[in-house]
């Protein structure tokens, strides 16, 4: 018996750890309740979690944001495109694309292992609670490996 393919990438424990670690900083912070998601590279959900009093929208948002730096490869923020084309963008990938900060592509040497998303405060927070995780991620992993 053959075992299951997997997408090379992110374990379910780096993505609990990374959307932990990204609430953990929007509370130091002080940031509104945000949503946090860590997607594959496939841009499939591996964990997605709205902080108590988070609003409902934000969710799908934050997954919305993650999986615009994984079809863009690059931060959400940074991607500056006309109104039309984000448009149409926005129709071929059923409303999932949102150029505003707070997606981030997820990297080790310069190879996609997945992206991270917030939404819920102000979107440069948003990114910033998910770029410090994904840093403090790296360095964890530099002293456990």
């Amino acid at each position: 018996m053959s075992e299951t393919p997997r997408l090379p990438g992110l374990t379910l424990a780096d993505a609990d750890w990374l959307v932990a670690s990204a609430l953990e900083v929007a509370a130091e912070r002080g940031f509104p309740p945000l949503a946090v998601a860590v997607l594959d590279v496939s841009g499939a959900a591996i964990v997605l979690r709205r902080a108590d009093g988070g609003m409902p929208m934000t969710s799908r948002i934050a997954v919305a944001k993650a999986r615009t730096a994984l079809l863009a490869l690059q931060p959400s923020g940074q991607i500056a495109l006309p109104g039309a084309i984000v448009d149409s963008i926005q129709h071929l990938n059923g409303g999932d694309f949102i150029p505003f900060a707070g997606g981030i592509l997820i990297t080790d040497d310069g190879v996609v292992l997945g992206a991270a998303g917030a939404s819920g405060a102000h979107a440069t927070e948003d990114e910033g609670a998910v770029q410090t995780a994904v840093h403090r991620w790296h360095e964890y992993r530099s002293r456990t490996q």
